[in-house]
């Protein structure tokens, strides 16, 4: 092949970046890592856990020095209304150890965490660097391919046999190389949080927890007019507390993010947990909501898309992951590389192997599967209908209305249904898309 500078360029020091870098550096390949931040993580944020399990054939035992707060033991989904709320709540000691499940934390030091191990296998890491454009061969033999970047460095541009985008959600690379079509706001969701300093042992006391162990509440009915959901999450000496909330929906009430925020933490199932706690950082990022129906192209001559860029996002629910999709798909797009270069053939072509490795794995099949998800879990009925029917049906059931006799389930159910005005054709086929969706 033509010499180059590097043999891949990798944009985005992020989890999808750091473990493309670490496949391809141990597969021998000259590896320039990009990071537009001061450090790895700099300009990150995400309002959930990461669940590193793919990183066990990555960094064997990544547990030891892996830089997490709190290991998740207990999650809790919650349905709220203004005054109402109902929680299935499980705990499992079994992920207080190896080889745990998930994690709570911070993505500056998680980021540097994985971007050190990419140096450590024989990467270039290159901070302050933004890219600006790619480079292209437009002979004609070669149709175009993507031979490298620009960035804002004097004499900035950076050769390479292959390019991997792993530059966050609204992926300039991946918009530029035309893998993407027009952005729709429909298929994105707004994540804001506040960070809320409180001391460890209140946070423990609170949340029922010792040691390391951790706390995940997903929540939905708690965004007002705005379409969406909110999480309660427990680092070591923070709790964090936030909304994901649709685009369109927030510009159409004129609402701000940070109100529904006071409004959740105002609740009377939440307000207990946070009191006393004092604001420690606010922060916000756009996620790419839609899952299936607005993944781009992976894959272009001399190109490869991962991570957030990829639209790799599961946001389906109870199953709210997007880390561990990240690592999996820069992993298999380093794996990619290493063999598209050692077999000579870097063209869309040549780079398929990374379409069957996402195919094949949890990567495409989770989204594959739950590609109805994204779309019922925000719908209207979902999330100003079902809260009231659902909590009005366990009030209901552990109501005492002496000397009244106590209704059957049947009733309470069937009034509740009313009085929420959920029509039955309804609900049978919400069921019905709820079973294809997650069955």
């Amino acid at each position: 092949m033509a010499d180059t500078d590097f043999d891949v360029v990798i944009v985005g020091a992020g989890p999808a970046g750091s473990c493309a870098a670490i496949e391809a550096a141990r597969g021998g390949l000259r590896t320039l890592l990009l990071e537009r931040g001061p450090y790895p993580g700099s300009k990150n944020m995400y309002g959930g856990v990461v669940y590193p399990r793919i990183l066990d054939e990555l960094i064997p035992q990544w547990w030891t020095d892996v830089p997490i707060q709190r290991w998740v033991t207990r999650r809790s989904t919650m349905v709220l209304t203004d005054t109402k709320a109902v929680s299935v709540d499980f705990r499992n000691d079994a992920w207080a150890a190896p080889p745990y499940n998930g994690a709570t934390a911070y993505r500056p030091d998680f980021d540097r965490w994985l971007a050190d191990h990419a140096v450590a296998a024989g990467a270039t890491l290159l901070c302050n660097t933004t890219v600006t454009g790619l480079l292209h061969d437009s002979s004609r033999r070669s149709g175009g391919r993507v031979t490298g970047v620009r960035t804002d460095r004097p004499d900035g541009d950076v050769t390479a046999a292959v390019v991997i985008a792993c530059d966050g959600v609204n992926s300039f690379v991946a918009k530029e190389a035309g893998l993407y079509g027009t952005p729709k706001a429909k298929n994105f969701t707004l994540g804001v949080k506040e960070t809320i300093s409180l001391p460890k042992e209140v946070i423990d006391e609170r949340f029922g927890v010792r040691d390391r162990e951790g706390v995940d509440i997903e929540i939905i009915g708690c965004t007002g007019g705005v379409n969406g959901g909110g999480f309660v999450y427990t680092n070591l000496d923070t709790i964090a507390v936030g909304v994901v909330l649709k685009v369109t929906g927030l510009a159409a009430q004129k609402t701000r993010p940070e109100a529904i925020i006071a409004g959740l933490k105002r609740h009377s199932a939440i307000a207990p947990l946070v009191e006393g706690g004092e604001l420690h950082e606010y922060s916000a990022h756009l996620i790419p909501e839609a899952g299936l129906s607005m993944m781009p192209e992976m894959t272009g001559d001399g190109l490869l898309i991962a991570g957030d860029a990829a639209a790799l996002c599961l946001a389906a629910g109870i199953w709210l992951e997007g880390v561990n999709f990240a690592m999996a798909s820069g992993m298999y797009a380093g794996r990619t590389v290493v063999e598209a270069i050692d077999n000579g053939d870097v063209s869309q072509r040549g780079l398929g192997g990374y379409a069957r490795r996402l195919g094949d794995t949890f990567v495409l099949r989770d989204h594959r599967k739950l590609r109805r998800a994204p779309e019922l879990v925000l719908s209207d009925r979902v999330q100003h209908l079902y809260p009231s029917m659902v909590t009005g049906i366990v009030e209901r059931m552990f109501r005492v209305d002496n000397p009244a006799a106590k209704p059957g389930l049947r009733r309470i159910v069937q009034e509740e249904r009313k009085r929420a005005g959920v029509h039955v054709h309804d609900l049978i086929s919400d069921g019905r898309n709820a079973f294809r969706s997650f069955g």
